[in-house]
């Protein structure tokens, strides 16, 4: 063997490796960011999603989705079409950024609407619906606790808040919490 071909076999490999390294990892973390969208839908959609070990993460209205293994551009390039399929968001751009690098330190359930503080707020596994929206600096004067929609996995549930069977649901992370505006009769 010659010294060219020991070089050419290294930069291979060394290709090899930077492409695999290039692909999203269970375990890890990915930010994902939108625009093309409302203000408070890009609130309640940009986040750091953590990859669970099996591979998927939790979008908003969606659900449940295939990461690991996929380039940033792949997933995001996935996650328009889907959004566009299920006629959620019509001119969506969404940004991956591989955050491969650091494992997961904290996970999350979004909160918006009709809160002082829209966006993330941290996830523990005692966290409850009406806990989350206190969390996030408790709800305005003109919300509606009577409405109060929960999405997760691609699924929506409505609770009234002020009945306190519905304050201590239990939340999952990456659930998505929206505080709707009061209506014209006050509910």
């Amino acid at each position: 063997m010659n010294f060219k071909s020991i070089v050419s076999g290294l930069f291979a490999l060394l290709c090899m490796s930077a492409s695999a390294l290039a692909q999203i990892q269970a375990g890890r973390a990915i930010q994902i960011t939108i625009s093309g969208v409302p203000a408070e839908e890009k609130a309640r959609f940009d986040s750091v999603y953590p990859v669970s070990e099996s591979g998927t993460i939790n979008m908003p209205y969606i659900g449940t989705v295939r990461a690991a293994g996929m380039k940033a551009s792949q997933l995001a390039t996935s996650l328009q079409s889907r959004y566009k399929a299920a006629e959620i968001y019509s001119h969506p751009t969404i940004q991956v950024i591989d955050s491969s690098a650091a494992t997961i330190v904290e996970q999350v359930v979004h909160v918006g609407g009709q809160v002082r503080r829209t966006g993330p707020v941290k996830y523990d596994q005692k966290l409850t619906l009406y806990q989350a929206i206190q969390a996030a600096g408790g709800a305005t004067e003109f919300c509606s606790m009577k409405r109060v929609k929960l999405f997760r996995n691609g699924r929506q549930k409505q609770y009234d808040l002020t009945k306190s069977q519905f304050m201590h649901i239990p939340l999952v992370p990456n659930d998505t919490i929206e505080v709707p505006q009061k209506n014209a009769w006050g509910g």
